[in-house]
């Protein structure tokens, strides 16, 4: 199994930004398209503030900066130059990771949502739709959120897919902020299967794929939860595929580019759950050979050797 999609991490609030302009980010989708990528997804559309786009909505309703340049025509234009499908990711107020309810996230988004599809959907490579809010086991709010925003995506845009990407609540799933890299209270196979079985039956009207991220179990238990995923996913109708973390969450610097051994260790437990899809967060700050840390250049290097691309 190897990665053909990447998430475009633009607006990140604990990964540094890198600066780079259009000629950086048309250089970035060619060394993209050369280890097999075809899906680009947008992170977010915004955080807080700061946005990818002028959105007269955010900037009324919410006080958000006015971006210098419009990042998401240029994603969807250097899209269809390399022949990539690309997912638009929401916006994300902050006001989930402040107050645990996710329920504050939906009447922003469901306005974004038909502002957005209204000035983008005529690109060919806008092929669907990345609910940017994240969750986990009983988050608040989660499957109300997640249904009424997947819902609205799909009637905005004729029926284009809609992905989320879950994590698990294993042992490495901390806080960035935290100087700890594992924790105790961890959810058990069994609850994990038993809190998704009931996520999945709420959401499974709004949402047509599904990628756990596959950072915050041991290397050694990821399979176990990858088969879990799949099997759930193929018993409510939906895509089963993996986001396979590209960074590294086994030391205290937060965050760099992943050991290329890692990497290929969670790959092959994909692999061997049968997951229909890789996608990585994300390749430019962890695996391009134009990354700021030149770590990502060296993984870029032993990928290509290791798949011959």
């Amino acid at each position: 199994m190897q990665l053909t999609g990447t998430f475009l991490d633009e607006i990140s609030h604990d990964i540094p930004h890198q600066n780079w302009g259009r000629k950086e980010w048309d250089a970035d989708f060619a060394h993209m398209k050369k280890v097999g990528i075809d899906t680009v997804i947008l992170i977010r559309s915004g955080y807080r503030r700061f946005l990818t786009y002028t959105s007269p909505y955010l900037i009324q309703e919410h006080s958000c900066f006015k971006p210098p340049m419009d990042l998401v025509e240029m994603y969807l234009e250097l899209s269809e130059k390399y022949g990539m499908d690309f997912y638009f990711g929401t916006y994300d107020s902050g006001i989930y990771w402040d107050t645990g309810d996710m329920r504050h996230e939906i009447d922003l988004n469901l306005k974004l949502i038909e502002e957005v599809y209204q000035r983008y959907g005529r690109y060919k490579s806008f092929k669907g739709w990345y609910l940017s809010l994240e969750l986990s086991r009983k988050t608040k709010g989660a499957i109300e959120a997640i249904a009424s925003l997947g819902q609205q995506c799909k009637s905005v845009s004729d029926g284009l897919p809609v992905l989320i990407s879950p994590w698990i609540d294993g042992k490495k799933a901390v806080l960035a902020a935290s100087a700890d890299i594992t924790k105790s209270d961890v959810v058990t196979l069994t609850e994990h299967e038993k809190e998704w079985d009931e996520i999945f039956d709420g959401i499974k009207e709004a949402v047509d794929i599904v990628a756990f991220q596959d950072g915050h179990v041991a290397f050694e238990e990821l399979e176990d939860y990858l088969k879990i995923n799949k099997q759930l996913a193929d018993k409510y109708g939906l895509q089963s595929w993996t986001n396979s973390e590209s960074f590294d969450r086994d030391m205290p610097i937060k965050f760099m580019p992943i050991k290329f051994e890692k990497l290929l260790l969670k790959l092959e437990a994909a692999q061997r759950a049968e997951c229909e899809k890789a996608i990585t967060f994300e390749f430019s700050h962890f695996m391009s050979p134009q990354s700021a840390y030149i770590q990502a250049h060296h993984l870029y290097n032993r990928y290509r050797e290791h798949f011959k691309l």
